[in-house]
């Protein structure tokens, strides 16, 4: 995707880099259930600061090529906390080097990957933990509820950069975690993902002809994605976080066996169809929750408008990340 004329900057600056950053494990041992990997020194630091971590990335100058089966724009990252932690949000970022906020469309997608977890929504895959793209909304779950991050775990952090930005020396990235206070009780969420556009590493070589890395081909006007979805678990969702790019219009989550649509998300955009943001109240969060499960049909659906004279070039993702419970949901 290439930026857009009309990108709004971000308002809040850089994170502040504190305390002493976890070394790099780069010696390419088997890590558990392995993703694809770069091979070479990452430009990449692990901070703590109180109940934060905060994973940072670069400086690199742009445009940057992506590498390997996850577009990767630096070398992958591995890292361990330094103790069992649960996470209850995040948040992204990207600036300059000087602390210089970017517009959002720099950014690709970060991913935190925890490579000694298996995948609950990708076969023999690891946990997809958490990540962000250009739309960059801050998550924050239900007090009570979080993701567990052993200790003894290694994650893979991964950013990405879009090839079509301006020339920009010394760009970064960050990825901040909000931790639970130490001894907190915490009822433990499975991360699962879906979409439109192939989610699992492992099923790239089953993409439509229109996608590629950077999602499915938006041709000019209005366009309606569909895919269908079945749940390899019962789950109640009590957080669902959003991903697409210039020209989405919707993405929602549909139960087709009881016709209900489940999730709606509808982003703010420019006039041009530039990705604004995913307002809070289009994010869904609630401690109640919904359930899916492995008996029905669902289908994930997106749909874009592409201004008839936009000339350049784009793709789409709808995705979500659902942060869920196992089991049913509680009666209430």
């Amino acid at each position: 995707m290439e930026t857009r004329g009309r990108m709004i900057p971000l308002l809040a600056g850089c994170v502040i880099m504190m305390l002493v950053s976890e070394p790099a494990f780069a010696d390419g041992a088997h890590r558990g259930h392995e993703a694809p990997q770069l091979v070479g020194q990452p430009t990449t630091t692990v901070t703590y600061q109180g109940n934060r971590v905060t994973i940072t990335f670069g400086p690199v100058d742009l445009p940057s090529a992506h590498d390997g089966e996850l577009a990767a724009s630096l070398p992958r990252h591995i890292f361990s906390l330094p103790e069992d932690m649960t996470m209850v949000g995040f948040r992204s970022a990207v600036f300059t080097k000087d602390g210089t906020p970017l517009p959002r469309q720099y950014l690709h997608h970060i991913l935190l990957i925890n490579q000694d977890k298996e995948s609950v929504s990708c076969a023999d895959e690891p946990l997809f933990v958490a990540g962000a793209g250009l739309e960059m909304s801050e998550a924050h779950f239900s007090a009570g509820y979080g993701v567990k991050m052993a200790k003894e775990h290694k994650h893979m952090a991964i950013v990405a950069f879009y090839h079509g930005v301006p020339p920009t020396k010394d760009v970064m990235a960050s990825f901040t975690m909000e931790m639970a206070p130490k001894g907190a009780p915490v009822q433990a969420m499975d991360v699962y993902q879906v979409g439109v556009n192939v989610v699992c590493y492992s099923q790239f070589g089953k993409r439509r002809k229109d996608e590629s890395d950077e999602g499915i081909e938006v041709r000019p006007g209005v366009q309606v994605d569909r895919a269908p979805l079945k749940f390899r678990m019962d789950g109640c969702v009590k957080f669902a976080y959003p991903h697409g790019h210039d020209h989405v219009l919707l993405i929602a989550l549909e139960n087709r066996t009881e016709r209900r649509t489940l999730l709606r998300t509808v982003p703010d955009v420019e006039a041009d169809g530039s990705f604004l943001t995913f307002r809070p109240q289009q994010i869904y969060q609630d401690a109640k929750g919904f359930e899916v499960n492995a008996r029905d049909d669902y289908e994930m659906v997106m749909v874009h408008h592409r201004p008839l004279q936009d000339p350049r070039p784009n793709h789409g993702m709808g995705n979500y990340l659902l942060y869920m419970t196992s089991g049913r949901c509680p009666a209430q």
